[in-house]
């Protein structure tokens, strides 16, 4: 009976992996989503003051894994449990990442860890920004380790899938210097986030000791860097195809200028509206949409010779 027992288990965890490995791809997609989705919901959390709506970590409060509810104050706990639960889809997902990749592509075995060990250090940076009460030190790196990890997602779908890179002469250390400039915008865009108005919580109220308009206007300036840098690639490449039949090459360029384009004109109507919450949200929806884009520019602009 046991023996019985332990072959069917045997027979059913080698099916769960042969079906992960035939949906290997199909998870290095969906990682990207959720990757860039987290970045949403936590800016929910940060927009709606529930940053602290779990006041303790790996706890939601002491002694309980669960917010407990009240109608007056259920609100806060429902979005931060809701968002921490999310980080269990993003657990599950990566180890899909994780084992399809292994199985299927040995290659790129231990890349293929990586988000798996991105979740646990987000996991881990939260914690501790909830622990010292959201202090902006700590929710800047937070928000740039997702954005980072949303890039790298990108990077390892394309890679996975053998995507066809540009066929023409290098420009890589154009590419790096536009990849050193979106290094900067991400930057600069997290000390804007961290010397404004939304602290995530009504009594965490610490905010960065800069200047929120000089901040502003210095992550602006580096954009305006960015499509200048950025117009110039174009204009360098503006006749390249991708090698062999199917190009993508032209997608990925207007895919950017668009996403760029877009962010800027949120950035500039939230700064002349006073930074209002929806405003704010849709702008971090584009911040994963604007790391996602550079991501496969940045690949598919590469020739094979430059890989």
């Amino acid at each position: 009976m046991l023996t019985r027992l332990m072959t069917s288990l045997r027979r059913a965890l080698i099916w769960v992996l042969d079906w992960i490995t035939r949906h290997a791809r199909g998870f290095t997609i969906a990682n990207i989503l959720t990757q860039a989705g987290i970045i949403v919901t936590g800016g929910v959390v940060r927009l709606t003051g529930s940053g602290l709506g779990c006041s303790s970590w790996p706890q939601c409060e002491p002694g309980r894994f669960t917010p407990e509810f009240h109608p007056e104050t259920w609100f806060h706990p429902a979005v931060e449990f809701g968002n921490r639960m999310l980080t269990f889809v993003l657990a599950i997902v990566a180890l899909g990442v994780a084992i399809g990749i292994w199985r299927s592509r040995s290659a790129l075995k231990w890349w293929g860890l990586v988000p798996g060990i991105g979740v646990i250090l987000q996991a881990v940076v939260g914690g501790i920004t909830v622990l010292v009460e959201l202090h902006p030190l700590l929710v800047a790196p937070h928000l740039l380790l997702s954005t980072a990890l949303v890039w790298y997602s990108v990077w390892l779908a394309l890679t996975y899938r053998r995507a066809p890179r540009r066929a023409g002469t290098s420009i890589i250390w154009h590419q790096r210097a536009l990849a050193l400039n979106v290094a900067v915008i991400l930057f600069l865009g997290a000390l804007t986030t961290g010397a404004g108005p939304h602290s995530g919580d009504a009594e965490a109220t610490e905010r960065l000791a800069l200047d929120p308009e000089l901040i502003a206007r210095a992550h602006a300036a580096s954009v305006w860097l960015f499509l200048a840098l950025f117009a110039l690639l174009v204009w360098r490449v503006r006749r390249d195809a991708s090698e062999g039949a199917r190009d993508e090459v032209r997608r990925a360029w207007v895919v950017l200028a668009v996403v760029t384009l877009a962010q800027g004109v949120i950035g500039y109507i939230q700064y002349f509206t006073g930074l209002p919450e929806w405003l704010v949200a849709l702008h971090l929806v584009g911040l994963g949409a604007f790391a996602a884009a550079h991501s496969a520019s940045h690949f598919l602009l590469k020739t094979s010779r430059t890989a």
